[in-house]
């Protein structure tokens, strides 16, 4: 049977505000309680006394705020870089647009100044690159179908520890953060040890500065 606990939990789990706001310890156990007392008592299809769910919120908050600790462990903010002057381009896949891969590549791989990232999905390709091979990368997929075309994009690239696939909310978290300050966040790439973040050039200062000071919230 279901507890007390683990429906404050649920629910609490359920909103990012009240899991961030308990998280950092600026919320009244008390007042929330009384909030949250209708709904856990409909859940639980019996009466719940206040002093039950102030107990069980703080059990959540010890519980969240442990994780959080152990999210900015594995986020290594002191490795964040950032690149601007970048354009995507977005293609419909097709029989032939595995040769345009290889002649990206074949394109790219002597060339370690330059930003370029390739990657295929169901539907479509997409490639992130420095503004200064765009030309070149339109040439080669000159006669596929193009969906999408953006130009005017930075990225930030954070690194990661090898823990991070094995822990939960790391992606969250950071992503998070930037929604909550109305940074539109154009497209994501990872790879094991990174985390890139696509923006526009108009959020990349305000992003940035965002999150170099995660840790120390």
């Amino acid at each position: 049977m279901i507890s007390t606990a683990e429906v404050v939990e649920e629910l609490v789990k359920a909103s990012p505000l009240l899991e961030d706001g308990l998280a950092k310890g600026i919320i009244s156990y008390s007042a929330l309680a009384r909030d949250l007392r209708p709904k856990i008592e409909e859940k639980l299809l019996k009466s719940v006394g206040r002093g039950a769910i102030v107990m069980a919120l703080k059990r959540t908050s010890s519980k969240l705020k442990t994780k959080q600790k152990i999210i900015k462990q594995v986020i290594n903010l002191n490795g964040i870089t950032a690149r601007s002057n970048l354009a995507e381009l977005t293609y419909l896949n097709s029989d032939t647009i595995i040769e345009k891969h290889k002649k990206v590549f074949l394109a790219s791989e002597n060339r370690k100044d330059i930003f370029c990232n390739l990657s295929q999905g169901v539907r479509e390709t997409m490639l992130i690159l420095g503004e200064e091979i765009l030309t070149e990368m339109e040439k080669i997929f000159e006669d596929e179908r193009l969906v999408a075309k953006i130009k005017d994009l930075s990225s930030i690239t954070i690194l990661l520890t090898k823990e991070t696939v094995s822990t939960s909310g790391v992606y969250y978290s950071i992503l998070k953060l930037l929604a909550w300050n109305e940074i539109n966040i154009i497209d994501v790439i990872s790879t094991y040890s990174e985390l890139t973040i696509i923006l526009s050039n108009d959020d990349i200062d305000k992003a940035f500065s965002i999150l170099k000071n995660y840790k120390n919230n």
